[in-house]
Protein backbone atom coordinates (compact mmCIF):
# COMPACT_ATOMS: atom_id res chain seq x y z
CA UNK A 1 0.00 0.00 0.00
CA UNK A 2 1.32 3.45 -0.92
CA UNK A 3 2.01 6.13 1.61
CA UNK A 4 0.88 9.75 1.66
CA UNK A 5 2.05 12.79 3.62
CA UNK A 6 -0.18 14.93 5.78
CA UNK A 7 -0.20 17.89 3.43
CA UNK A 8 -1.60 15.73 0.66
CA UNK A 9 -4.28 14.40 2.99
CA UNK A 10 -5.35 17.99 3.72
CA UNK A 11 -5.44 18.82 0.03
CA UNK A 12 -7.39 15.70 -0.89
CA UNK A 13 -9.93 16.47 1.85
CA UNK A 14 -10.30 20.03 0.55
CA UNK A 15 -10.81 18.71 -2.97
CA UNK A 16 -13.54 16.37 -1.71
CA UNK A 17 -15.20 19.43 -0.18
CA UNK A 18 -15.27 21.07 -3.64
CA UNK A 19 -12.32 23.41 -3.17
CA UNK A 20 -10.40 24.10 -6.39
CA UNK A 21 -8.35 27.13 -5.21
CA UNK A 22 -6.54 28.08 -2.02
CA UNK A 23 -5.11 31.49 -1.18
CA UNK A 24 -1.81 31.79 0.62
CA UNK A 25 1.42 33.57 1.39
CA UNK A 26 4.14 30.96 1.46
CA UNK A 27 5.96 29.95 4.62
CA UNK A 28 8.01 27.08 5.95
CA UNK A 29 5.33 25.80 8.30
CA UNK A 30 2.85 25.16 5.44
CA UNK A 31 5.01 23.81 2.62
CA UNK A 32 3.63 20.24 2.87
CA UNK A 33 0.08 21.56 2.45
CA UNK A 34 1.07 23.62 -0.57
CA UNK A 35 2.84 20.58 -2.01
CA UNK A 36 -0.31 18.55 -1.43
CA UNK A 37 -2.36 21.14 -3.31
CA UNK A 38 0.01 20.87 -6.28
CA UNK A 39 -0.28 17.09 -6.26
CA UNK A 40 -4.08 17.19 -6.03
CA UNK A 41 -4.53 19.83 -8.75
CA UNK A 42 -5.74 22.62 -6.47
CA UNK A 43 -4.78 26.07 -7.70
CA UNK A 44 -2.50 28.00 -5.35
CA UNK A 45 -2.94 31.79 -5.47
CA UNK A 46 -0.18 33.56 -3.55
CA UNK A 47 -0.68 37.09 -2.23
CA UNK A 48 1.63 39.63 -0.61
CA UNK A 49 -0.01 39.64 2.83
CA UNK A 50 -1.83 36.97 4.83
CA UNK A 51 -4.72 39.34 5.49
CA UNK A 52 -5.24 39.57 1.73
CA UNK A 53 -5.15 35.79 1.37
CA UNK A 54 -7.86 35.37 3.99
CA UNK A 55 -10.01 38.17 2.53
CA UNK A 56 -9.76 36.46 -0.85
CA UNK A 57 -10.86 33.17 0.69
CA UNK A 58 -13.96 34.84 2.11
CA UNK A 59 -14.82 36.33 -1.28
CA UNK A 60 -14.35 32.91 -2.90
CA UNK A 61 -17.09 31.51 -0.66
CA UNK A 62 -19.40 34.41 -1.37
CA UNK A 63 -18.94 34.03 -5.11
CA UNK A 64 -19.12 30.24 -5.39
CA UNK A 65 -20.95 28.86 -2.37
CA UNK A 66 -17.98 26.52 -1.84
CA UNK A 67 -15.59 26.63 1.09
CA UNK A 68 -13.06 29.44 0.75
CA UNK A 69 -9.67 28.43 2.14
CA UNK A 70 -6.60 30.44 3.10
CA UNK A 71 -3.37 28.71 4.16
CA UNK A 72 -0.95 30.82 6.19
CA UNK A 73 2.27 30.16 8.05
CA UNK A 74 2.67 29.99 11.82
CA UNK A 75 2.90 32.89 14.27
CA UNK A 76 2.75 36.23 12.45
CA UNK A 77 1.25 34.53 9.41
CA UNK A 78 -1.75 33.52 11.49
CA UNK A 79 -1.99 36.80 13.40
CA UNK A 80 -1.87 38.75 10.12
CA UNK A 81 -5.06 36.97 9.06
CA UNK A 82 -7.10 37.70 12.19
CA UNK A 83 -8.72 40.86 10.82
CA UNK A 84 -9.94 39.03 7.74
CA UNK A 85 -11.41 36.25 9.86
CA UNK A 86 -13.18 38.82 12.01
CA UNK A 87 -14.56 40.43 8.86
CA UNK A 88 -15.95 37.07 7.70
CA UNK A 89 -17.39 36.44 11.17
CA UNK A 90 -19.38 39.66 11.14
CA UNK A 91 -20.47 39.02 7.55
CA UNK A 92 -21.56 35.43 8.36
CA UNK A 93 -19.33 33.97 5.66
CA UNK A 94 -18.24 30.32 5.82
CA UNK A 95 -14.51 29.96 5.24
CA UNK A 96 -11.54 28.05 6.60
CA UNK A 97 -8.22 29.50 7.68
CA UNK A 98 -5.52 26.84 7.95
CA UNK A 99 -2.46 27.85 9.90
CA UNK A 100 0.92 26.23 10.15
CA UNK A 101 2.15 25.44 13.64
CA UNK A 102 5.48 24.65 15.26
CA UNK A 103 6.56 21.03 15.45
CA UNK A 104 5.00 18.87 18.16
CA UNK A 105 8.42 17.90 19.50
CA UNK A 106 9.20 21.60 20.02
CA UNK A 107 6.08 22.24 22.11
CA UNK A 108 6.93 24.61 24.99
CA UNK A 109 10.59 24.76 23.92
CA UNK A 110 10.53 28.09 22.10
CA UNK A 111 10.58 26.82 18.54
CA UNK A 112 10.40 29.19 15.57
CA UNK A 113 7.10 31.09 15.63
CA UNK A 114 5.79 28.89 18.43
CA UNK A 115 2.29 30.00 19.37
CA UNK A 116 -0.95 28.47 20.54
CA UNK A 117 -3.17 29.98 17.85
CA UNK A 118 -6.72 28.68 18.47
CA UNK A 119 -7.47 30.90 21.51
CA UNK A 120 -7.00 33.93 19.24
CA UNK A 121 -10.09 32.88 17.33
CA UNK A 122 -12.40 32.06 20.24
CA UNK A 123 -14.72 35.00 19.61
CA UNK A 124 -14.60 35.19 15.80
CA UNK A 125 -15.03 31.61 14.57
CA UNK A 126 -17.62 28.87 14.83
CA UNK A 127 -14.83 26.39 15.58
CA UNK A 128 -11.07 26.53 16.11
CA UNK A 129 -8.73 23.64 16.82
CA UNK A 130 -5.40 21.90 16.30
CA UNK A 131 -4.90 18.69 14.31
CA UNK A 132 -2.52 16.44 16.22
CA UNK A 133 -2.70 13.20 14.22
CA UNK A 134 -1.76 12.82 10.56
CA UNK A 135 -4.13 9.94 9.76
CA UNK A 136 -7.08 12.01 11.04
CA UNK A 137 -6.36 15.21 9.09
CA UNK A 138 -9.28 14.68 6.71
CA UNK A 139 -11.57 14.40 9.74
CA UNK A 140 -10.38 17.76 10.99
CA UNK A 141 -11.04 19.38 7.61
CA UNK A 142 -14.52 17.85 7.56
CA UNK A 143 -15.24 19.16 11.06
CA UNK A 144 -14.13 22.66 10.06
CA UNK A 145 -16.37 22.60 6.97
CA UNK A 146 -19.34 21.29 8.93
CA UNK A 147 -19.09 24.10 11.46
CA UNK A 148 -18.44 26.72 8.76
CA UNK A 149 -21.70 26.03 6.93
CA UNK A 150 -23.91 25.64 9.98
CA UNK A 151 -26.63 28.22 10.57
CA UNK A 152 -25.91 31.54 8.92
CA UNK A 153 -22.34 30.50 8.20
CA UNK A 154 -19.07 31.47 9.88
CA UNK A 155 -15.30 31.21 9.54
CA UNK A 156 -13.38 28.35 11.13
CA UNK A 157 -9.71 27.87 11.98
CA UNK A 158 -7.46 24.82 11.97
CA UNK A 159 -3.76 24.80 12.72
CA UNK A 160 -1.54 21.83 11.93
CA UNK A 161 1.94 21.24 13.33
CA UNK A 162 4.54 21.03 10.61
CA UNK A 163 5.57 17.48 11.50
CA UNK A 164 1.91 16.36 11.37
CA UNK A 165 1.84 17.72 7.82
CA UNK A 166 5.14 16.05 6.89
CA UNK A 167 4.57 12.62 8.44
CA UNK A 168 3.94 9.78 6.00
CA UNK A 169 1.11 7.33 6.64
CA UNK A 170 -0.38 4.46 4.68
CA UNK A 171 -3.37 5.57 2.60
CA UNK A 172 -5.52 2.77 4.02
CA UNK A 173 -4.85 4.16 7.53
CA UNK A 174 -6.40 7.52 6.68
CA UNK A 175 -9.97 8.18 7.76
CA UNK A 176 -11.81 9.75 4.80
CA UNK A 177 -15.16 11.18 5.99
CA UNK A 178 -18.18 11.15 3.70
CA UNK A 179 -21.65 12.60 4.20
CA UNK A 180 -20.28 14.77 6.97
CA UNK A 181 -22.51 17.82 6.43
CA UNK A 182 -25.91 18.60 5.00
CA UNK A 183 -26.41 20.78 1.94
CA UNK A 184 -30.10 21.30 2.71
CA UNK A 185 -31.33 24.79 3.56
CA UNK A 186 -34.30 24.38 5.92
CA UNK A 187 -37.51 26.24 5.21
CA UNK A 188 -40.53 27.12 7.34
CA UNK A 189 -43.13 24.57 8.42
CA UNK A 190 -46.68 24.74 6.96
CA UNK A 191 -48.32 26.36 9.99
CA UNK A 192 -45.68 29.09 10.09
CA UNK A 193 -46.11 29.73 6.36
CA UNK A 194 -49.86 29.98 6.88
CA UNK A 195 -49.36 32.65 9.56
CA UNK A 196 -46.88 34.54 7.37
CA UNK A 197 -49.36 34.61 4.49
CA UNK A 198 -52.08 35.92 6.80
CA UNK A 199 -49.89 38.77 8.04
CA UNK A 200 -48.73 39.65 4.52
CA UNK A 201 -52.27 39.66 3.19
CA UNK A 202 -53.50 41.91 5.99
CA UNK A 203 -50.72 44.48 5.60
CA UNK A 204 -51.52 47.72 3.78
CA UNK A 205 -47.99 49.15 3.84
CA UNK A 206 -45.56 46.20 3.73
CA UNK A 207 -41.80 46.55 3.32
CA UNK A 208 -39.32 43.86 2.31
CA UNK A 209 -35.86 44.26 3.81
CA UNK A 210 -33.26 41.64 2.90
CA UNK A 211 -29.66 41.04 3.87
CA UNK A 212 -29.65 37.41 2.71
CA UNK A 213 -28.85 35.44 -0.37
CA UNK A 214 -28.32 31.72 -0.93
CA UNK A 215 -25.57 30.48 -3.21
CA UNK A 216 -26.35 28.55 -6.34
CA UNK A 217 -30.11 28.68 -5.96
CA UNK A 218 -32.76 30.52 -7.92
CA UNK A 219 -33.28 33.91 -6.30
CA UNK A 220 -37.00 34.61 -6.20
CA UNK A 221 -36.95 37.85 -4.24
CA UNK A 222 -38.10 39.79 -7.32
CA UNK A 223 -41.19 37.60 -7.55
CA UNK A 224 -41.98 38.12 -3.87
CA UNK A 225 -41.53 41.90 -4.03
CA UNK A 226 -43.76 42.10 -7.08
CA UNK A 227 -46.44 39.92 -5.50
CA UNK A 228 -46.50 42.22 -2.47
CA UNK A 229 -45.93 45.40 -4.51
CA UNK A 230 -43.77 46.47 -1.58
CA UNK A 231 -40.79 48.84 -1.39
CA UNK A 232 -37.75 46.56 -1.14
CA UNK A 233 -34.37 47.41 0.42
CA UNK A 234 -31.18 45.37 0.24
CA UNK A 235 -28.21 45.16 2.59
CA UNK A 236 -24.78 43.60 2.17
CA UNK A 237 -24.62 40.48 0.04
CA UNK A 238 -28.31 40.78 -0.87
CA UNK A 239 -27.39 43.64 -3.21
CA UNK A 240 -28.20 42.68 -6.76
CA UNK A 241 -31.14 40.49 -5.75
CA UNK A 242 -33.36 43.02 -7.50
CA UNK A 243 -31.93 44.34 -10.78
CA UNK A 244 -30.79 47.92 -11.06
CA UNK A 245 -33.68 50.21 -11.93
CA UNK A 246 -36.43 47.89 -10.67
CA UNK A 247 -39.43 50.06 -9.73
CA UNK A 248 -39.64 48.53 -6.23
CA UNK A 249 -35.93 48.77 -5.39
CA UNK A 250 -35.34 51.56 -2.88
CA UNK A 251 -32.03 53.32 -2.34
CA UNK A 252 -32.86 56.52 -0.47
CA UNK A 253 -36.12 56.03 1.42
CA UNK A 254 -35.48 53.15 3.79
CA UNK A 255 -35.79 55.33 6.89
CA UNK A 256 -39.18 56.65 5.80
CA UNK A 257 -40.43 53.25 4.70
CA UNK A 258 -39.48 51.57 7.97
CA UNK A 259 -41.04 54.37 10.00
CA UNK A 260 -44.36 54.38 8.13
CA UNK A 261 -44.88 50.73 7.22
CA UNK A 262 -47.32 48.48 9.01
CA UNK A 263 -45.29 45.31 8.37
CA UNK A 264 -41.62 44.51 7.77
CA UNK A 265 -40.58 41.22 6.25
CA UNK A 266 -36.97 41.07 7.47
CA UNK A 267 -34.86 38.44 5.72
CA UNK A 268 -31.49 37.79 7.36
CA UNK A 269 -31.34 41.35 8.67
CA UNK A 270 -29.37 42.54 11.68
CA UNK A 271 -30.98 45.32 13.69
CA UNK A 272 -27.56 46.83 14.36
CA UNK A 273 -25.98 50.27 13.86
CA UNK A 274 -26.85 50.18 10.16
CA UNK A 275 -30.55 50.07 10.97
CA UNK A 276 -30.63 52.25 14.07
CA UNK A 277 -30.75 49.13 16.26
CA UNK A 278 -34.30 48.51 15.06
CA UNK A 279 -35.55 51.85 16.36
CA UNK A 280 -36.22 53.10 12.83
CA UNK A 281 -39.07 50.60 12.51
CA UNK A 282 -42.37 52.14 13.57
CA UNK A 283 -43.54 51.05 17.01
CA UNK A 284 -46.88 49.82 15.65
CA UNK A 285 -45.43 47.88 12.73
CA UNK A 286 -45.52 44.11 12.78
CA UNK A 287 -42.19 42.38 12.19
CA UNK A 288 -41.72 39.01 10.55
CA UNK A 289 -38.08 38.10 11.00
CA UNK A 290 -36.63 35.14 9.10
CA UNK A 291 -33.11 34.03 9.99
CA UNK A 292 -31.03 30.86 10.12
CA UNK A 293 -29.59 32.04 13.45
CA UNK A 294 -32.23 32.08 16.20
CA UNK A 295 -30.16 34.49 18.33
CA UNK A 296 -30.65 37.24 15.72
CA UNK A 297 -34.42 37.07 15.97
CA UNK A 298 -35.70 39.59 18.51
CA UNK A 299 -32.27 41.20 18.83
CA UNK A 300 -32.81 44.95 19.51
CA UNK A 301 -36.33 44.83 17.95
CA UNK A 302 -39.21 42.62 19.15
CA UNK A 303 -40.81 40.38 16.56
CA UNK A 304 -44.38 39.37 15.95
CA UNK A 305 -43.34 36.23 14.12
CA UNK A 306 -39.84 34.78 14.29
CA UNK A 307 -38.95 32.10 11.76
CA UNK A 308 -35.78 30.05 12.20
CA UNK A 309 -35.05 29.02 8.62
CA UNK A 310 -32.97 29.88 5.57
CA UNK A 311 -34.39 33.22 4.40
CA UNK A 312 -34.14 32.55 0.67
CA UNK A 313 -35.74 29.12 1.05
CA UNK A 314 -38.64 30.83 2.80
CA UNK A 315 -38.83 33.42 -0.01
CA UNK A 316 -39.28 30.58 -2.49
CA UNK A 317 -41.93 28.97 -0.28
CA UNK A 318 -43.84 32.25 -0.05
CA UNK A 319 -43.72 32.81 -3.79
CA UNK A 320 -45.31 29.39 -4.26
CA UNK A 321 -48.14 30.55 -1.94
CA UNK A 322 -48.35 34.11 -3.27
CA UNK A 323 -51.92 33.72 -4.49
CA UNK A 324 -52.87 34.22 -0.82
CA UNK A 325 -51.44 37.74 -0.61
CA UNK A 326 -50.76 38.91 -4.17
CA UNK A 327 -51.69 42.51 -5.03
CA UNK A 328 -52.87 43.28 -8.54
CA UNK A 329 -52.40 47.04 -8.07
CA UNK A 330 -49.58 49.00 -6.50
CA UNK A 331 -50.71 50.58 -3.20
CA UNK A 332 -50.77 54.37 -3.10
CA UNK A 333 -48.27 54.37 -0.25
CA UNK A 334 -45.77 52.31 -2.26
CA UNK A 335 -46.17 54.72 -5.17
CA UNK A 336 -45.47 57.69 -2.88
CA UNK A 337 -42.39 56.08 -1.29
CA UNK A 338 -40.90 55.12 -4.63
CA UNK A 339 -41.65 58.57 -6.05
CA UNK A 340 -39.67 60.10 -3.17
CA UNK A 341 -36.87 57.64 -3.87
CA UNK A 342 -36.83 58.70 -7.53
CA UNK A 343 -36.80 62.36 -6.54
CA UNK A 344 -33.81 61.84 -4.27
CA UNK A 345 -31.98 60.05 -7.06
CA UNK A 346 -32.87 62.88 -9.44
CA UNK A 347 -31.23 65.36 -7.08
CA UNK A 348 -28.06 63.26 -7.03
CA UNK A 349 -28.30 63.06 -10.81
CA UNK A 350 -28.41 66.85 -10.94
CA UNK A 351 -25.26 67.02 -8.84
CA UNK A 352 -23.67 64.41 -11.11
CA UNK A 353 -23.96 66.78 -14.08
CA UNK A 354 -21.31 68.97 -12.45
CA UNK A 355 -18.23 69.74 -14.53
CA UNK A 356 -16.39 71.15 -11.51
CA UNK A 357 -12.81 70.33 -10.65
CA UNK A 358 -11.86 68.74 -8.35
CA UNK A 359 -14.56 66.33 -9.52
CA UNK A 360 -17.85 66.18 -7.66
CA UNK A 361 -18.23 62.80 -5.86
CA UNK A 362 -21.64 62.25 -7.44
CA UNK A 363 -20.15 62.73 -10.92
CA UNK A 364 -17.43 60.24 -10.04
CA UNK A 365 -20.01 57.72 -8.76
CA UNK A 366 -22.33 58.05 -11.74
CA UNK A 367 -19.61 57.64 -14.34
CA UNK A 368 -17.91 54.76 -12.55
CA UNK A 369 -21.23 52.93 -12.20
CA UNK A 370 -22.03 53.41 -15.87
CA UNK A 371 -18.68 51.98 -16.82
CA UNK A 372 -19.07 48.83 -14.72
CA UNK A 373 -22.68 48.28 -15.79
CA UNK A 374 -25.04 45.51 -14.60
CA UNK A 375 -22.91 42.39 -15.12
CA UNK A 376 -19.56 43.21 -13.49
CA UNK A 377 -18.32 42.01 -10.11
CA UNK A 378 -17.39 45.10 -8.10
CA UNK A 379 -15.46 45.14 -4.82
CA UNK A 380 -16.02 48.30 -2.80
CA UNK A 381 -13.35 49.40 -0.36
CA UNK A 382 -13.60 52.62 1.61
CA UNK A 383 -15.88 55.00 3.46
CA UNK A 384 -17.73 57.96 2.01
CA UNK A 385 -16.84 57.24 -1.60
CA UNK A 386 -18.21 53.73 -1.30
CA UNK A 387 -21.53 54.80 0.23
CA UNK A 388 -21.83 57.43 -2.51
CA UNK A 389 -20.98 55.05 -5.34
CA UNK A 390 -23.10 52.17 -4.01
CA UNK A 391 -26.28 54.14 -4.76
CA UNK A 392 -25.26 54.37 -8.41
CA UNK A 393 -23.93 50.87 -9.03
CA UNK A 394 -25.96 48.99 -11.64
CA UNK A 395 -24.84 45.51 -10.57
CA UNK A 396 -27.84 43.22 -11.00
CA UNK A 397 -26.62 39.80 -9.86
CA UNK A 398 -26.74 38.63 -6.24
CA UNK A 399 -23.33 38.51 -4.61
CA UNK A 400 -21.64 40.61 -7.30
CA UNK A 401 -21.17 43.64 -5.03
CA UNK A 402 -18.44 42.65 -2.60
CA UNK A 403 -18.34 44.82 0.50
CA UNK A 404 -16.75 43.95 3.85
CA UNK A 405 -20.05 43.96 5.74
CA UNK A 406 -20.72 45.40 9.19
CA UNK A 407 -17.15 45.12 10.49
CA UNK A 408 -16.22 48.05 8.24
CA UNK A 409 -12.82 46.64 7.30
CA UNK A 410 -10.65 48.62 4.91
CA UNK A 411 -8.29 46.80 2.56
CA UNK A 412 -10.73 44.21 1.23
CA UNK A 413 -10.92 45.60 -2.32
CA UNK A 414 -7.91 44.00 -4.02
CA UNK A 415 -8.21 40.62 -2.23
CA UNK A 416 -11.92 40.37 -3.07
CA UNK A 417 -11.13 41.27 -6.69
CA UNK A 418 -8.38 38.64 -6.83
CA UNK A 419 -10.90 35.98 -5.84
CA UNK A 420 -13.52 37.33 -8.25
CA UNK A 421 -11.15 37.23 -11.21
CA UNK A 422 -10.05 33.70 -10.30
CA UNK A 423 -13.67 32.55 -10.10
CA UNK A 424 -14.91 34.57 -13.11
CA UNK A 425 -11.91 35.04 -15.42
CA UNK A 426 -14.07 36.32 -18.30
CA UNK A 427 -16.08 38.86 -16.33
CA UNK A 428 -15.29 42.52 -15.84
CA UNK A 429 -14.05 42.76 -12.25
CA UNK A 430 -13.62 46.13 -10.62
CA UNK A 431 -12.61 47.83 -7.40
CA UNK A 432 -13.96 51.15 -6.14
CA UNK A 433 -11.50 52.58 -3.61
CA UNK A 434 -11.32 55.45 -1.25
CA UNK A 435 -7.78 56.78 -1.22
CA UNK A 436 -7.36 55.81 2.42
CA UNK A 437 -8.48 52.25 1.75
CA UNK A 438 -6.04 51.82 -1.13
CA UNK A 439 -3.13 52.10 1.30
CA UNK A 440 -4.05 48.93 3.19
CA UNK A 441 -3.56 46.34 0.47
CA UNK A 442 -2.48 48.35 -2.57
CA UNK A 443 0.58 46.11 -2.84
CA UNK A 444 -1.76 43.34 -3.96
CA UNK A 445 -1.51 44.91 -7.40
CA UNK A 446 1.75 42.97 -7.52
CA UNK A 447 -0.32 39.80 -7.06
CA UNK A 448 -2.69 40.87 -9.84
CA UNK A 449 0.25 41.57 -12.17
CA UNK A 450 2.14 38.37 -11.35
CA UNK A 451 -0.96 36.24 -11.91
CA UNK A 452 -2.20 38.15 -14.95
CA UNK A 453 -5.53 39.12 -13.38
CA UNK A 454 -6.81 42.12 -15.34
CA UNK A 455 -8.87 43.96 -12.73
CA UNK A 456 -9.92 47.60 -13.20
CA UNK A 457 -9.58 49.67 -10.02
CA UNK A 458 -10.63 53.28 -9.56
CA UNK A 459 -9.79 55.57 -6.64
CA UNK A 460 -11.96 58.47 -5.52
CA UNK A 461 -9.04 60.52 -4.23
CA UNK A 462 -9.83 63.56 -2.08
CA UNK A 463 -6.55 63.40 -0.16
CA UNK A 464 -8.13 63.00 3.28
CA UNK A 465 -9.76 60.53 5.60
CA UNK A 466 -12.98 62.32 4.71
CA UNK A 467 -15.50 60.69 7.01
CA UNK A 468 -13.25 60.89 10.04
CA UNK A 469 -11.97 64.38 9.29
CA UNK A 470 -15.51 65.71 9.26
CA UNK A 471 -16.27 64.07 12.59
CA UNK A 472 -12.95 65.29 14.02
CA UNK A 473 -13.84 68.86 13.03
CA UNK A 474 -17.17 68.53 14.81
CA UNK A 475 -15.61 67.22 18.02
CA UNK A 476 -12.29 69.09 18.20
CA UNK A 477 -12.34 71.82 15.52
CA UNK A 478 -9.06 73.44 16.58
CA UNK A 479 -7.04 70.23 16.88
CA UNK A 480 -7.60 68.17 13.75
CA UNK A 481 -4.72 65.73 13.35
CA UNK A 482 -3.90 62.59 11.32
CA UNK A 483 -6.67 63.33 8.83
CA UNK A 484 -4.84 64.52 5.70
CA UNK A 485 -3.15 62.24 3.18
CA UNK A 486 -2.56 64.45 0.16
CA UNK A 487 -3.56 63.51 -3.37
CA UNK A 488 -0.94 60.81 -3.82
CA UNK A 489 0.08 59.23 -7.18
CA UNK A 490 -1.22 55.72 -6.50
CA UNK A 491 -1.48 55.13 -10.25
CA UNK A 492 2.29 55.48 -10.55
CA UNK A 493 2.73 52.71 -8.01
CA UNK A 494 0.57 50.40 -10.13
CA UNK A 495 2.51 51.37 -13.27
CA UNK A 496 5.74 50.65 -11.46
CA UNK A 497 4.52 47.16 -10.64
CA UNK A 498 3.77 46.48 -14.30
CA UNK A 499 0.12 47.49 -14.49
CA UNK A 500 -1.76 50.30 -16.19
CA UNK A 501 -2.20 53.57 -14.29
CA UNK A 502 -3.73 56.97 -15.05
CA UNK A 503 -4.50 60.16 -13.15
CA UNK A 504 -7.76 61.97 -13.91
CA UNK A 505 -8.53 65.56 -12.95
CA UNK A 506 -11.40 66.45 -15.32
CA UNK A 507 -14.81 64.77 -15.18
CA UNK A 508 -15.08 64.20 -18.93
CA UNK A 509 -12.00 61.95 -18.70
CA UNK A 510 -13.33 59.46 -16.14
CA UNK A 511 -15.03 57.04 -18.52
CA UNK A 512 -12.40 57.30 -21.31
CA UNK A 513 -9.69 56.55 -18.75
CA UNK A 514 -11.62 53.54 -17.47
CA UNK A 515 -12.11 52.29 -21.02
CA UNK A 516 -8.38 52.61 -21.67
CA UNK A 517 -7.70 50.75 -18.45
CA UNK A 518 -9.90 47.87 -19.54
CA UNK A 519 -8.48 47.84 -23.06
CA UNK A 520 -4.93 47.61 -21.68
CA UNK A 521 -5.52 44.02 -20.64
CA UNK A 522 -3.47 44.73 -17.51
CA UNK A 523 -4.33 45.15 -13.87
CA UNK A 524 -5.21 48.84 -13.85
CA UNK A 525 -5.81 51.76 -11.53
CA UNK A 526 -7.49 55.03 -12.48
CA UNK A 527 -6.75 57.62 -9.81
CA UNK A 528 -9.45 60.33 -9.84
CA UNK A 529 -9.04 63.63 -8.00
CA UNK A 530 -12.40 64.37 -6.37
CA UNK A 531 -13.59 67.19 -4.15
CA UNK A 532 -13.37 66.83 -0.40
CA UNK A 533 -16.78 66.29 1.16
CA UNK A 534 -18.02 67.38 4.58
CA UNK A 535 -20.19 64.49 5.65
CA UNK A 536 -19.72 62.53 8.85
CA UNK A 537 -21.24 59.12 9.33
CA UNK A 538 -24.01 58.94 11.89
CA UNK A 539 -22.82 55.47 12.88
CA UNK A 540 -20.79 56.95 15.71
CA UNK A 541 -23.81 58.77 17.10
CA UNK A 542 -26.34 55.95 17.15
Amino acid sequence: MSTIHGGQIVARALKAEGVDTVFTLTGGHILPILDGCVQEGIRVVDTRHEQAAAHAAEAYTRLTGRLGVAVVTAGPGVTDAVTAVATAWHANTPMLLIGGRHLRRQELKGGLQEMNHPPLFAGITAWAGTAWETHRLAEYVAAAARHAFAGRGAPTFLDIPMDVQMDMVREDAVIWPTGYRTRLRPGADPSTLERMCELLAAAERPVVFSGAWSWGETNRLVELAEALQAPTYLNGRARGSLPHGHPLLGNHTRTRALAECDLVLALGVDWDFRTGYGEKVGSDAKVIHVDADPTKIGWNRPVDLGVVADPMTVVSQLVDLSDRFVRTETPRWTVDVMAEDAAAQAEFARQAESDDTPIHPQRFARDVARFFGPDAVVAVDGGDIVSTTARWLQVSHPGHVLDPGPFGTLGTGAPYAIAAKVVFPDKLVGIVYGDGAFGFNGMEYDTLVRLGLAVVGVVGNDGVWANIKTLHRMLYPDRVVAADLGVRPYHDMVRGLGGHGEFVEHPAEIVPALERARASGLPALVNVHIAETMRASSNYQQ
